[in-house]
C-alpha cells in the first residue's frame, strides 16, 4: 500500500517564497544587476506574489494596492517612479557634491537624484536595507505591470481612452480642481478601484510643492511600464562594486563605535558602569528630566500628558527645555557622522543633580561606581550585530586594549503582535531567526509581572526575528502562533543583538558573563488581523503609554529602584 504525500500548506509555499526572494537578491548583489522586467526580475516578482504579503494587501489581484503604495512610497525617495535607472550605492562622497539628499519620510536613507532617469540610493545600514529596498521596488514593479496591462491594447500600439485623458492632464501646465476630479475618475478605472478610494489616496499623497504626486506616480509607473513593451527601453536596478565590496564589512558600525568610544575616554567615562539602551531619542532624555523641567506647565507628574504632549513636533519650545536640563546635567549628544544613521545620547549620572531627575539614585559612594547610561536610536535589521558587535569589542590605544565595563544591554521597540492590538506589550524569553536553525534564549531582567495593573495585554513568550518585516504573511505567521514554539510576536533585530550581546560575554570575553539584558516591545500592528498591518497607518499615541512604561521599568531597574 503506498504511502500518502502531504500536500504543501500555504506556510510551506510562503516559507519556500521568502527563500526564493532571498536567495534571489544575494544572486542579484553578487552579480551587480537586474533589469525588473527580465529573468531574474520575474523571479523576484513571482516570488513576492506567491508569498502575497498582509502588508502588500491585493498585490496578487488585478486591482491596485492602495495601502501598501503609500506603505512603500514613505520607504523610497520623492521621484523614484520617474526614474527608469535605480544605483544602490555605499556612501562614496555624493554627500560633497552639489545634490541635495533626499530622505524617505519613514527610512534614514540618502537617495540623490543624479538627473531625469536615475535616482542613486545610499545603503550604509547592512543588508537588510538592501532587501527592503528590492522587496519594496518589486512592489512598485508589479503596480507598474498591471497598470500597463490594463492600458495596451492592440497588441501594445494603442492605449485606451482612461490612459489618454490622464496624460492630457498630467502635460497640462496649468490644472483645474475640476480636471483634476475628471484624471482621477480615470485613474479609478485604470487602477480598478472607485473614486472615492482613489481621492482618499490622492488627498494623503498631495503636499503644497506636489498637488498631483498620486496622479504623476500613476502615469510615471504606467508610462516605463508601457515604454517597456512598446520601446524595449528597460529600467535597470545596479550595485556599484564599491557597495558589493564593503557590504558585511562593519565599515559603518566600526566608525560609529570608535567615535562612541574615543567620547567616552575624553570624558573619563570609559570604565565606568555602562547601561546601554537601544531605544528612540527621546523617550530616556524626557522620563529622567521631562517632569522637572516642565513643572509649571505640567503639575500633575502621574499624568501621561506630558508625554503625548512632548510627541506632537508642535510642542518644539517644551522639547527644547527638557533638552536644555539635560544638557545642563551632563548628557552627551552625539550627532551620528560615521554613515551608520544612529544618533546617540550619553547621561553621567555623576553629574545629574538630584533635583533635576526625576528617579531616586545614590549619590553616595566614589565616582567611579556611578552609572553612564548611554542610549543608542533604533537600528535596522542585520545593523544591529554590526553596531553592537563593533561597540562590545575592546577599544586599542598605544597598543593597549581597554575593556569598557558593560552592565546591562535594554533593547526596547515595536513589533508586531500575534495575539493583541496596537499598543500591547511582549517581554521576550528567546529570539528565533526565521529561515535558519538559529535560536538564542537567554535571561530578560524584565517580567511580564513588571507591567501588570497598567491597563496593557502583556505576553510573555519567543519572539521570532524576521528577514523583513514586508515580506510577511498570514499562512506563516499562523503556523508560528499555532506551533510549539509559543511565539507572541515579530521583529527585525532581535536575534542580532543577542548574538553580538553572547559572542561578547561568551566567546570574545570583552564583556562580563554577568550582563543583565533587557528585552520588552509594545505592538506596532497585528499581522494577523486584516486592516491591522503597519500598511494601515502609525500609532499615533497610543505608542506612548507603552514606550514610556517600558523605559520607566528599564531605569528603575538601572536605578536599583
Amino acid at each position: 500500500m503506498g504511502t500518502k504525500i502531504k500536500e504543501t500548506t500555504r506556510a510551506q509555499e510562503s516559507t519556500n517564497a521568502i527563500e526564493r526572494l532571498y536567495i534571489t537578491m544575494r544572486h542579484l548583489l553578487n552579480r551587480g544587476f537586474y533589469k525588473p522586467s527580465g529573468v531574474s526580475g520575474n523571479a523576484l516578482r513571482n516570488a513576492l506574489l506567491s508569498l502575497r504579503p498582509e502588508i502588500y494587501g491585493t498585490i496578487a489581484e488585478e486591482k491596485a494596492e492602495l495601502n501598501g503604495l503609500i506603505y512603500v512610497l514613505e520607504r523610497l525617495p520623492i521621484g523614484i517612479e520617474e526614474c527608469r535607472f535605480i544605483n544602490l550605492t555605499s556612501d562614496e562622497g555624493f554627500s560633497k557634491s552639489h545634490l541635495k539628499p533626499i530622505v524617505p519620510p519613514k527610512r534614514r536613507r540618502n537617495c540623490y537624484r543624479i538627473d531625469d532617469e536615475q535616482m542613486n540610493i545610499e545603503i550604509t545600514r547592512g543588508r537588510s536595507d538592501i532587501y527592503d529596498i528590492l522587496t519594496h521596488l518589486t512592489f512598485l514593479y508589479v503596480e507598474s505591470g498591471k497598470i500597463c496591462d490594463r492600458v495596451l491594447i492592440e497588441d501594445g500600439k494603442a492605449t485606451v481612452r482612461d490612459w489618454e485623458k490622464l496624460v492630457e492632464f498630467i502635460l497640462k501646465p496649468e490644472k483645474t480642481n475640476a480636471e483634476r476630479e475628471v484624471a482621477l475618475i480615470h485613474t479609478a478605472n485604470i487602477l480598478g478601484r472607485s473614486f472615492d478610494e482613489v481621492s482618499d489616496i490622492h488627498d494623503k499623497l498631495k503636499s503644497k510643492s506636489r498637488p498631483d504626486r498620486f496622479l504623476n506616480i500613476v502615469y510615471w509607473l504606467g508610462k516605463l511600464a508601457i515604454e517597456e513593451e512598446t520601446t524595449g527601453d528597460k529600467r535597470t536596478v545596479t550595485f556599484t562594486p564599491l557597495l558589493r565590496e564593503r557590504i558585511g564589512h562593519h565599515i559603518h558600525g566600526e566608525r560609529w563605535a570608535d567615535t562612541i568610544k574615543e567620547t567616552l575616554k575624553k570624558n573619563g567615562l570609559f570604565h565606568r558602569p555602562l547601561h546601554i539602551i537601544s531605544a528612540n531619542m527621546h523617550s530616556v532624555m524626557n522620563s529622567l528630566f521631562a517632569k522637572k523641567a516642565l513643572k509649571q506647565e505640567f503639575p500633575n507628574t502621574d499624568s501621561l500628558d506630558i508625554y503625548e504632549t512632548l510627541s506632537s513636533s508642535a510642542n518644539k519650545d517644551l522639547r527644547e527645555k527638557v533638552t536644555q536640563m539635560a544638557t545642563k546635567n551632563g548628557m552627551i549628544y552625539i550627532d551620528d557622522k560615521s554613515g551608520a544613521n544612529i544618533d546617540v545620547q550619553i547621561f553621567d549620572m555623576a553629574k545629574v543633580a538630584k533635583a533635576a531627575c526625576c528617579y531616586n539614585f545614590s549619590e553616595d559612594g566614589p565616582e567611579a561606581e556611578k552609572p553612564v547610561i548611554f542610549v543608542m536610536d533604533y537600528a535596522f535589521g542585520e545593523q544591529a550585530y554590526e553596531t553592537i558587535d563593533e561597540l562590545l569589542k575592546p577599544y586599542e590605544v598605544a597598543g593597549e586594549k581597554l575593556f569598557l565595563n558593560v552592565d546591562s544591554v535594554s533593547i526596547m521597540g515595536k513589533a508586531g503582535i500575534l495575539e493583541g492590538g496596537k499598543g500591547d506589550l511582549m517581554i521576550p524569553s528567546a529570539h528565533i531567526f526565521e529561515g535558519t536553525a538559529d535560536n538564542y534564549p537567554f535571561k530578560n531582567a524584565l517580567c511580564a509581572e513588571d507591567f501588570k495593573g497598567h491597563g496593557l495585554k502583556v505576553l510573555e513568550g519567543t519572539m521570532v526575528t524576521v528577514l523583513g518585516t514586508s515580506l510577511q504573511n498570514k499562512d506563516i505567521l499562523q503556523f508560528f502562533y499555532d506551533s510549539t514554539w509559543n511565539v507572541i510576536g515579530l521583529e527585525m533585530e532581535g536575534v542580532h543583538y543577542q548574538k553580538a550581546i553572547q559572542s561578547a560575554s561568551q566567546i570574545r570575553k570583552s564583556i562580563s558573563k554577568e550582563v543583565k539584558v533587557r528585552y520588552a516591545y509594545y505592538a506596532s500592528d497585528n499581522p494577523l488581523e486584516t486592516g491591522s498591518t503597519l500598511a494601515s497607518g502609525g500609532l499615533g499615541t497610543t505608542g506612548v503609554k507603552p514606550t514610556y512604561l517600558i523605559t520607566d521599568k528599564i531605569l528603575e531597574q538601572v536605578f536599583g529602584n
